[in-house]
């Protein structure tokens, strides 16, 4: 009896595998069923062959996955993908083995929706969300071989998707344009473009993250957003390098452009790596409002990058409600932080460090590592390690710079091994300067005083710092300047 039972359960368990391996035959030939292959409409993939039409009938006749086996597709114009034709569409590179080689101007494929709503469920068109939503690009390279060659561009889509896509050697990677909502880009390589890497072009967006993804000599910049209204931006652990034009007059590596129009607001730029070339006019990060209403760039957080190795690291102009906060900044050739024009900017556990090594193989050379807030109203700065700043001259500035500005705190900071002064304030008032090392146990002698106050200064105040030289605090006759604690001096 026993035995009986053993054989009736052996036999039950064959049932159950059986049974099992016909649902997964079953369902790998259903999800077989439901891509299509280019090669099947008459895609060559020699690199040779114009496969342009094979690949629109493939994407137009099939089912919504679109398979590109290993070879090298050449279109000569622009794919248009409507989404709007009743399928959902992803385009699979088979996981990096394809490369389609752009031989026309403008993109090689254009994903075209019709949502004119915003991301809340009830603004949807009929439709929308089952028949458009997700558009997806994966695993294949994109390689220009025009000069006016672009990558992808997206209007009015809802949740793209770009993964693990490669694009080089293009005008413009990725493009966004008109109204996109829900935009993922991730994982991907868009690389050496004669202009912009990521660009958000005059876009109406809302919810749009830039991940994991290399984004690197394009000369053009590397992401940019310029114009348009924008919101919930999150650019997260990538690495953004190299985005300059040494011919140009300005290169940036992150450009968030609001001077001729728009609002850009609420979005991160956080943990990447972001560094480039000395280049005319370069910025790592750069936001440039509308100096006629500078709220219309703000509510950003800058934080935990490495920036490094550019004429200003991070340059704020005419911007409102900024943090900048845990970066860490080298290679500032004039200043890692330039403030115009700018109000309520909160600067927080940053550290700019004159690191030894990089001394000894000469990477400092020329670098000047200031600080400067210029015209601007309501800055702090507070727990900044500033290491090695060479900005200014015998006769005036210093490592930080307060310059026309009012309503400034320099609290909680150590300055050293500054070449000229420590904290310079000219034609400013309500400056706060307190609890701060500056000087004191340099490496290199400082020439000038700790902290210098100049021209129409009112209610400086100083407290508790720890300042060091006989002259360490310099100002002017006629300049407002109040002490509520006499400050430390060491020899």
């Amino acid at each position: 009896q026993r035995f009986r039972f053993r054989v009736k359960k052996s036999v039950m368990k064959i049932k159950m595998c059986i049974l099992f391996l016909v649902w997964f035959l079953f369902s790998s030939a259903s999800f077989a069923s439901a891509a299509v292959n280019v090669r099947d409409f008459g895609a060559i993939g020699d690199g040779e062959t114009d496969d342009t039409e094979a690949i629109e009938r493939a994407i137009s006749e099939g089912k919504g996955v679109v398979e590109f086996p290993k070879g090298d597709y050449r279109i000569t114009r622009t794919i248009e993908v409507d989404l709007d034709e009743g399928r959902r569409i992803s385009l699979n590179g088979q996981s990096g083995s394809a490369r389609i080689l752009m031989a026309g101007a403008g993109p090689a494929f254009r994903f075209i929706g019709t949502h004119d709503g915003t991301a809340l469920a009830d603004s949807f068109a009929q439709g929308v969300l089952s028949r458009e939503r997700m558009p997806q690009i994966t695993g294949l390279e994109i390689f220009g071989e025009h000069p006016e060659a672009d990558g992808l561009e997206f209007i009015r889509s809802m949740q793209a998707v770009v993964s693990r896509v490669l694009i080089r050697d293009v005008r413009v990677g990725i493009r966004l344009s008109e109204r996109n909502r829900n935009v993922i880009i991730d994982s991907s390589h868009i690389y050496n473009c004669s202009g912009i890497g990521v660009f958000l072009d005059d876009v109406d967006l809302h919810q749009a993250i830039i991940s994991s993804s290399h984004i690197s000599y394009n000369k053009g910049g590397g992401i940019v957003i310029r114009g348009g209204s924008v919101r919930n931006v999150q650019i997260t652990g990538n690495d953004i390098e190299y985005n300059h034009d040494l011919e140009a007059e300005e290169s940036n590596d992150v450009l968030i452009d609001v001077s001729q129009g728009g609002s850009i607001r609420e979005g991160t730029i956080a943990s990447n790596t972001i560094q480039a070339r000395y280049s005319p006019g370069g910025a790592n990060v750069r936001f440039r409002g509308n100096r006629e209403d500078p709220a219309k760039v703000g509510l950003w957080s800058i934080a935990g990058n490495h920036i490094s190795n550019q004429r200003v690291n991070i340059h704020l102009d005419s911007a409102r409600g900024i943090s900048v906060s845990g970066n860490n900044f080298i290679l500032g050739r004039e200043q890692v932080l330039l403030i115009e024009n700018s109000r309520h900017i909160s600067v927080s556990g940053n550290v700019s460090d004159y690191n030894p090594d990089y001394y000894r193989i000469g990477l400092y050379h020329g670098s000047e590592n200031g600080v400067r807030i210029r015209n601007s109203d309501g800055v702090i700065v507070n727990g900044l390690i500033l290491d090695g700043s060479a900005q200014g001259s015998s006769d005036e500035g210093g490592a930080i710079e307060i310059l026309g500005s009012k309503n400034i705190t320099i609290s909680e900071s150590q300055l050293f091994n500054f070449a000229h002064r420590g904290i310079w304030v000219a034609d400013s008032k309500n400056i706060r300067i307190a609890g701060n090392t500056i000087g004191g146990e340099s490496e290199t002698d400082a020439a000038g005083s700790a902290i210098t106050v100049i021209g129409a200064s009112e209610r400086v105040f100083l407290h508790g710092n720890l300042v060091s030289g006989a002259d360490a605090i310099s100002a002017e006759p006629g300049t407002d300047v109040r002490r509520s604690v006499e400050e430390l001096y060491v020899p």
